[in-house]
């Protein structure tokens, strides 16, 4: 696939750019000669990060963005204006896994959730929309096979997911006529610092993934299937054979795929349902 000819001299902002998908997806926009914003809480971390990104400097903006906080959304977009001018791409990619049953959880582990997961990507959305419909841009919202097929022990990341997905689907609908491009990106597994930092039921980090990451799609091979479908103009990608069947299933053995994949959760290592 040819990217340069989609992403030069695009504008691009992916949040939770300073690891896993999200980086591999801001180097590859950079080596396309995209002008990429990268967002992400720890900015020190980014600015280390930007030189792998574009060799040259005035092409990378790091923003620090929690985008749970509202006021940042917002000077993230405002930001990315003021330094380029316009934005044609934004990659809702930041968000938070969690690992515990619904019963032990505190709330406020659900709406942490929330509002990284959903409400991030709709602030983020909100702010940039009417830059986008100018360039006729493309919004993609990362979600996961847990937005289709929920998962247990997952309660806060699976509706949060579910959220994004409907969220996405809705603005297509609604932008038919505008000539905007919005993407539902949902990956499998892949290898990523989000199940090392997982909230457990009390909050705390989980600290260690439960999975063979090397076994795992790299975060690499990821960003190259985003890539491929922005610059296909996709409207849909859900990854992976397993991805693909679990999804089928859902729909059409709903009994059945509930029983097989608390089967496969519970054998995660120290998994909530032993």
């Amino acid at each position: 696939m040819d990217y340069q000819r989609h992403f030069k001299d695009k504008v691009i902002i992916v949040t939770g750019a300073s690891s896993g998908i999200g980086l591999a997806a801001a180097k590859l926009f950079g080596r396309a000669g995209a002008r990429v914003v990268m967002a992400a809480r720890s900015l020190e971390k980014m600015l280390s990060l930007a030189s792998e990104v574009s060799s040259d400097p005035e092409k990378v903006l790091c923003v620090r963005c929690d985008v749970s906080v509202e006021a940042d959304c917002r000077r993230l977009v405002d930001e990315t204006v003021a330094r380029f001018g316009r934005i044609d791409i934004l990659v809702n990619n930041a968000g938070i896994s969690m690992r515990a049953l619904f019963r032990d959880l505190d709330l406020d582990v659900l709406r942490r959730l929330m509002d990284v997961n959903y409400w991030g990507t709709v602030y983020c959305t909100k702010y940039a929309l009417p830059y986008l419909l100018e360039t006729k841009g493309q919004l993609v919202g990362v979600v996961s096979i847990a937005g289709y097929s929920s998962l247990p022990a997952r309660s806060g990341y699976s509706s949060s997911k579910h959220a994004v997905r409907g969220f996405m689907d809705t603005l297509r609908m609604e932008h038919l006529r505008d000539g905007l491009g919005v993407l539902v990106f949902a990956p499998g597994y892949t290898a990523s610092n989000v199940r090392n930092a997982a909230l457990l039921a009390d909050g705390s980090p989980q600290g260690e993934t439960p999975l063979d990451e090397g076994k795992l799609m790299s975060a690499e091979k990821c960003a190259d299937h985003l890539a491929r479908a922005l610059a296909r103009r996709r409207s849909e990608v859900i990854l992976t054979p397993l991805g693909r069947l679990t999804i089928a299933f859902h729909r059409l053995f709903p009994r059945l795929t509930d029983r097989l994949t608390y089967r496969f959760i519970a054998k995660e290592k120290d998994s909530p349902l032993k």
